[in-house]
């Protein structure tokens, strides 16, 4: 313990949440002593909060401290934009700090409620894209009081997040659904440390463990656990993998979305919330394609909420662009790269997306699951998309390296399923407010000219064995000539080597 306690701990921020962290911090008396706040605020400066001074402004006392390998700094400034917390980063790596740790996203998010609990090192994330708007979680979750919430996906980047944020919603009981045991496995855990620190309310967690393909466990699960809501966030997410693998795309995302569908309106849950892409809009790929007909299949049931005697569900679709850091996404591989060495890889110099934070597209999806209406598409302002070229530069710069003449930049060329630029709507789409910050309503100017339930019918012999047509079940050549025929954006994707060599040696496509 005596090396925990020589740590020198300095508050950056000495506000709330700061004040928070301080207190905490120094009740448990193992982690080190705070020896300081540092802020910009003239009012706070000189002043002593519990005892401990507040130095500033920031830029100058960082020039005047002298640290050692033990000191550490904590970023509890809940407001800050991207620009100052780029700028208050490189103060406190010139100042000597070799550990920076930062509130993440969910705690800007809680009127600056903090926990030590919650705090992890700075990433590049941290320091990517706009500054996150500022939403009154607690007030935003107030329609889940009480509630049972399922969450499809619970242990994937944005269904853990969910999770995370939903600790706060005051819901009765919180259903963590995946496919994956380790990863349903590590956010139950998570979750349950959180609620032992103080963070969130006492809700239920109950995770389970399940196949949304599997039709009658679906069924079986939804009447079993009575859930008044779902977040539907599972999917095969990987455009290439879905490239190679196009069949299981449309089993798991489109099938799977189907199942849940009839279960929740057979069971009474009063709200389907389902998550998507902008990969769905005029889709080009089997990932993209898969995701359209997901869309179409929650807003065609909310045409039909409430007939044939069940009770009535809301269904509600909500689109965004890309999010920073989930899993296998472009961030956490460049920052792998930037670790080795480089190079990193970009796909084309003029290749562009959108991205938000994980927390923010959260937080956004959770409100519109409480102000959204039945049949409701709602598309999450996405800001300005942004270069990948520029973000691998920007990257790099953080690790302390100058791109080209220090970490390499390649141009690899598009991969199979891929576009220079996504779109976040289609042209007879038509975007409307909502009074809602950073939330947009999507109305189609003109019919859908897709029988959407047909073209299910006809791709699920692909997927699930038919007895009386064995002869297309696996057959991803069929597949892709009906997605094409249903979608005129579909185009046949130019094989890979690795394609190319599995098909040679193995015949039966997947």
């Amino acid at each position: 313990m005596t090396a925990q306690k020589s740590k020198r701990l300095y508050i950056i921020g000495a506000g709330f949440a700061g004040q928070s962290l301080a207190n905490e911090i120094t009740s448990k008396a193992v982690f080190g002593e705070v020896v300081a706040f540092l802020d910009d605020d003239p009012a706070k400066i000189g002043r002593r909060i519990d005892g401990v001074p507040v130095l500033g402004p920031i830029r100058d006392v960082a020039k005047l401290l002298r640290m050692n390998p033990a000191d550490e700094a904590f970023i509890t400034i809940p407001g800050a934009s991207r620009e100052y917390l780029k700028d208050l980063y490189g103060i406190l790596k010139k100042a000597g700090f070799e550990r920076i740790r930062i509130l993440p996203g969910i705690s800007q998010i809680l009127d600056g409620d903090a926990r030590l609990i919650q705090t992890r090192s700075i990433d590049p994330q941290d320091l990517l894209g706009r500054t996150p708007v500022a939403i009154k979680l607690r007030q935003s979750l107030a329609y889940l009081r009480g509630k049972r919430v399922l969450i499809t996906g619970a242990g994937g980047s944005i269904g853990s997040e969910l999770c995370r944020q939903l600790l706060s919603g005051g819901a009765s009981r919180l259903f963590l659904f995946g496919h994956g045991e380790n990863s349903i496995y590590q956010i139950d855990r998570e979750l349950r440390l959180l609620q032992e620190e103080g963070v969130g309310e006492k809700a239920a967690l109950v995770p389970v463990i399940g196949d949304l393909k599997d039709e009658v466990y679906m069924d079986y699960i939804l009447g079993h656990l009575r859930a008044d809501v779902v977040f539907h966030a599972a999917a095969y997410k990987h455009v290439p993998m879905m490239e190679e693998n196009p069949v299981a795309a449309i089993e798991n995302n489109v099938l799977g979305t189907e199942n849940l569908i009839n279960a929740a309106r057979r069971h009474g849950v009063k709200r389907l919330v389902h998550i998507t892409t902008d990969k769905a809009v005029e889709p080009v790929s089997v990932y993209g394609a898969s995701k359209y007909l997901c869309e179409r299949l929650v807003l065609d049931a909310a045409g039909k909420a409430g007939s044939g005697g069940e009770k009535e569900t809301d269904f509600m679709v909500v689109r965004f662009g890309n999010v920073l850091g989930s899993r296998g996404s472009i961030v956490p591989l460049f920052q792998r790269q930037i670790e080795k060495g480089g190079p990193v890889t970009v796909t084309h110099p003029d290749m562009r997306r959108w991205f938000m934070t994980i927390p923010e597209a959260c937080s956004l999806v959770l409100k519109a699951g409480g102000v959204g209406e039945n049949g409701g598409l709602y598309l999450l302002d996405m800001g300005e998309p942004v270069r990948i070229r520029d973000l691998a530069e920007q990257l790099i710069r953080f690790y302390g390296f100058e791109p080209e003449s220090e970490i390499k930049i390649e141009y690899t060329g598009l991969r199979p399923g891929e576009r220079l630029d996504e779109r976040l709507r289609a042209e007879d789409e038509e975007p409307r407010e909502t009074g809602h910050s950073r939330i947009l309503r999507l109305n189609r100017k003109s019919p859908l000219a897709v029988d959407i339930p047909a073209l299910v019918d006809k791709l699920r012999p692909v997927c699930r064995f038919d007895p009386n047509r064995p002869e297309i079940y696996r057959d991803s050549g069929f597949l892709r000539d009906i997605l094409r025929e249903a979608i005129p954006s579909m185009r046949r994707p130019v094989e890979t080597a690795t394609a190319k060599v599995r098909r040679a040696a193995e015949p039966l496509m997947v």
